[in-house]
């Protein structure tokens, strides 16, 4: 469940709010009554899988990279000896 306090009462009582995170707990954090941050446990899950719209999203914005200059790249620097 989720708890909303005041920034002041984070400054004033620290400890206790990190605890209660520590124990499970997520804080909303407002000030003059705006939320402004969210305070929550860290989660230890790491995802083993990304969805192919996710993906294709990423591979989207990143820059293109040619196969050919790529390759002599990796020539120019490897030890092709070994």
């Amino acid at each position: 469940m989720t708890k909303t306090i005041a920034q002041r009462e984070l400054r004033n009582a620290n400890s206790k709010v990190i605890d209660a995170v520590a124990s499970g707990e997520t804080f909303v954090v407002t000030r003059h009554g705006v939320p402004v941050a969210e305070l929550r446990p860290i989660t230890k899950i790491r995802r083993s899988l990304i969805p192919k719209a996710e993906l294709k999203a990423i591979a989207a914005e990143a820059p293109h990279i040619s196969a050919d200059k790529f390759r002599a790249d990796l020539d120019r620097v490897v030890d092709q000896a070994l």
